[in-house]
């Protein structure tokens, strides 16, 4: 690897880790924060409704898995691309009164937060250009709000893949039949796998692929 894309990959490193970190942060506070609302008070009475990044970082989720990606991405496309998670909030779903619609709901909270920071990214970029003088200062938080926003999408698109423990997989479990959503809870313990093996294979990516440039360039045409 060159002495260059080694100072890219440090670059990219520094301006994304603020963005990445409270992307998923903010992900699992929404779940922990909608189950709160419907009666589960779990997250809340461990600390976990937090902006804090440091109680939701995962090691392997949320750092070595975002920059190895990162790296490899480099070394092979020369397109950077990544995504994590955190450790999942725990949700008691006893504490829920109608536990199969309401762990939806609580399911639909991290992507709809990482839309909404989507959003938030978009127009600090343009608040970014607008106010930072200095062509080399500006390109560090350009960038950080690009990352933002890519990474804010890549993580709601993926989460909605309707593959337990995906959140799409909860939301579906919750609207199914019993028996359908008996499958997929017998899923459940395989999906990370299964994922994984569609982005190695490519599949997954030709599906949520489009998906994200077109709510990219449907935010960037609002707010770039």
């Amino acid at each position: 690897m060159e002495g260059m894309d080694v100072e890219r990959i440090i670059f990219l490193i520094a301006a994304g880790a603020i963005p990445v970190l409270f992307a998923i942060t903010l992900h699992e506070v929404a779940h922990g924060w909608i189950a709160n609302k419907l009666g589960d008070s779990t997250a809340k009475m461990l600390g976990r409704l937090t902006m804090n990044p440091l109680k939701h970082i995962d090691p392997i989720g949320t750092v070595v898995l975002p920059i190895g990606m990162l790296v490899f991405s480099l070394a092979t496309t020369g397109t950077p691309f990544a995504f994590g998670w955190a450790k999942p909030i725990p949700v008691n779903t006893r504490n829920l009164k109608q536990p199969r619609r309401d762990m939806a709901i609580v399911a639909v909270g991290g992507p709809l937060a990482n839309f909404l920071m989507a959003i938030f990214w978009a127009v600090m970029f343009t608040v970014f250009a607008a106010v930072i003088p200095d062509e080399a200062i500006a390109s560090g938080f350009l960038t950080m709000a690009q990352i933002g926003l890519v990474f804010n999408l890549i993580l709601m698109v993926l989460n909605l893949v309707p593959i337990p423990p995906l959140d799409g997989g909860r939301v579906l479990s919750g609207f199914v039949p019993r028996n359908i959503a008996d499958v997929l809870d017998r899923v459940e313990p395989y999906g990370f796998l299964i994922v994984i093996a569609l982005l190695y294979f490519g599949v997954l990516d030709k599906v949520i692929g489009p998906i994200i440039g077109a709510l990219y360039s449907l935010i960037a045409g609002i707010f770039l």
